[in-house]
């Protein structure tokens, strides 16, 4: 039971659902005491924290902002 539980906790936020969502389902008082306890199991968090980001700078996540050319001094 405890790895269920444990999964839900950490498979709800990591989806991008609030904090307070998986807090109030798993009977946790503090939303905080959620962050601490689950935090670590969510490793795609990254990587949706970087998209919004980029799309609103306009960024191609394929893009590296190297065109492959090469600066040659005259």
């Amino acid at each position: 039971m405890h790895v269920r539980r444990h999964y839900y906790a950490s498979v709800l936020p990591d989806a991008g659902e609030n904090i307070k969502a998986p807090a109030e389902y798993l009977g946790h008082a503090q939303p905080g005491f959620t962050l601490r306890t689950y935090t670590h199991l969510m490793p795609n968090s990254q990587d949706r924290a970087r998209k919004p980001i980029d799309a609103a700078l306009g960024a191609d996540a394929e893009d590296d902002g190297d065109d492959g050319a090469s600066v040659v001094a005259a």
